[in-house]
């Protein structure tokens, strides 16, 4: 049974277990993004926190490194470590990460305010990537900044210059954005997670990268999550 806020912040349930088939994952997918809130709740940001993952040796890392907003300084971070349980298969990343990020969640001393991932929010196949899939668990709004490719979807480039941005489509439905957030360098792909609009998606993202391509929030909880050799 896990746990998570909705927006009047008095905890509900969802009878929701990680141990489940592909097939299976799927369905809760659909089930669940019909709860993804599109729209900002937010109250003033203090604090935002990079989640991410890494992989060795069939084992996850889930990450979590909190900033202050808007100096970006680091004020706190965590991590767990659990066995892969879950197969690879694209759609369904956070039913592989999803227990460790959670984990490392509830080690912090604090909630933070707002979650930036390495990963889709709605720009998913069933809108429910892991930026919404931990948004909703958690009740922390919450956005997706994938760095490589998209999942779903079709775009014209933005242009070049930091800040531009084009939206990401899928038919004739907006599923995020393509952000430029360095002069002449490949965008990222920032969509809603959960209760953050697209609008402030994009936002906050943009105030997070300081002269490098990918967010702060992205960097630091990157390198939390890789496993020293």
């Amino acid at each position: 049974m896990i746990l998570f806020m909705r927006n009047s912040d008095k905890k509900q349930s969802i009878d929701h277990s990680w141990d489940l088939a592909p097939a299976e994952a799927v369905a809760l997918q659909r089930r669940l993004s019909h709860l993804i809130v599109r729209r900002s709740n937010l109250k003033k940001i203090a604090t935002v926190a990079g989640v991410d993952s890494g992989y060795k040796s069939g084992f996850v890392r889930g990450a979590v490194v909190v900033l202050k907003y808007p100096t970006l300084e680091t004020v706190a971070q965590s991590f767990a470590e659990q066995r892969v349980n879950f197969p690879y298969i694209p759609g369904l990343l956070s039913f592989r990460e999803g227990p460790a990020i959670l984990e490392a969640l509830d080690k912090l001393k604090f909630r933070p305010d707002l979650l930036i991932f390495d990963g889709q929010g709605i720009a998913h196949p069933r809108r429910f990537g892991i930026a919404s899939h931990i948004g909703l668990l958690t009740g922390i709004p919450s956005i997706g900044c994938a760095k490589k490719k998209k999942l779903i979807g079709h775009f014209d480039a933005p242009a070049t210059q930091r800040g531009s941005s084009a939206l990401l489509m899928d038919k004739d439905v907006v599923i995020g954005a393509v952000v430029r957030t360095r002069n002449n360098v490949s965008p990222v792909f920032v969509s809603i997670g959960h209760r953050v609009n697209l609008r402030d998606s994009i936002r906050y993202v943009l105030c997070c990268c300081r002269g490098f391509r990918l967010p702060e929030t992205t960097r630091r909880a990157d390198r939390l999550a890789a496993f020293a050799d």
